[in-house]
């Protein structure tokens, strides 16, 4: 089967990383979801996707130059859908956690840290998994392929994933060099002929962002392991054609 993953919750009708996104790709059907970390400037893991709040919230600034406490006040559902009324905010992960415990959706968690290193927050994010117990509902993403090799050190059990954006020769023997379980690669930049030798070498393979129809069908054909969507439900209800 293949698993559906909101990306950035149902942000195709929801505002984008916040918990109604999350809540709605859980009611949508997803089988989980994806979201975004950075750290803010007093520690916390918060989840927003842009290195400013300036495109998702009516705020500006960095996000690693605002507090938590900062971040809370903002709207975040400014820009991203002005035609979504209720007054949304960004949420830390340990909210999404606390959350997760209440059902069985998985996490896909992208470190955003390949601008931006962010020193530690591998270690912080690992141990927050651990605190929830969420070291088999959790996948660790990133476009920083060295973060994922740091983060299989500190906790062999996580499973990772590289993100990439461009055609890679055997992406299968790439993501094993990285100890990657894995791979997220945009859409476009893999082919159905290399999906399925991934897949044959025990690699999992997640495209990214999987929005019309006719590419959902493809993936659903070939069995993929897995979609990253803005539209959960729309990938839920096509899904059901193939099982």
């Amino acid at each position: 089967m293949t698993f559906i993953f909101a990306h950035r919750g149902s942000a195709g009708t929801h505002p984008e990383n916040t918990m109604e996104a999350f809540l709605a790709a859980e009611m949508d059907g997803a089988d989980g979801i994806e979201l975004d970390v950075q750290l803010t400037a007093d520690g916390e893991i918060v989840v927003i996707h842009d290195l400013t709040v300036d495109r998702t919230t009516n705020g500006s600034g960095f996000v690693n130059e605002l507090t938590f406490n900062e971040l809370s006040k903002l709207k975040a559902n400014f820009h991203s859908l002005h035609f979504f009324k209720k007054s949304c905010r960004i949420p830390s992960l340990r909210e999404v956690f606390e959350w997760l415990e209440g059902n069985h959706l998985l996490c896909n968690i992208e470190l955003k840290n390949a601008v931006n290193p962010y020193r530690g927050m591998e270690e912080m994010v690992i141990e927050l998994v651990h605190e929830f117990c969420l070291e088999k509902r959790v996948i660790i993403s990133s476009f920083n392929h060295k973060s994922l090799v740091l983060s299989r050190e500190i906790e062999p059990a996580i499973t990772t994933a590289p993100l990439y954006n461009e055609v890679l020769y055997k992406p299968w023997d790439y993501a094993a060099s990285l100890g990657a379980c894995g791979i997220h690669p945009k859409l476009k930049s893999i082919s159905d002929r290399e999906i399925m030798d991934t897949m044959a070498c025990g690699i999992a393979v997640r495209p990214y962002t999987v929005n019309k129809e006719k590419d959902m069908k493809r993936l659903f054909a070939l069995n993929c392991s897995g979609l990253i969507t803005d539209y959960p439900g729309k990938a839920y209800r096509l899904r059901e054609q193939y099982q």
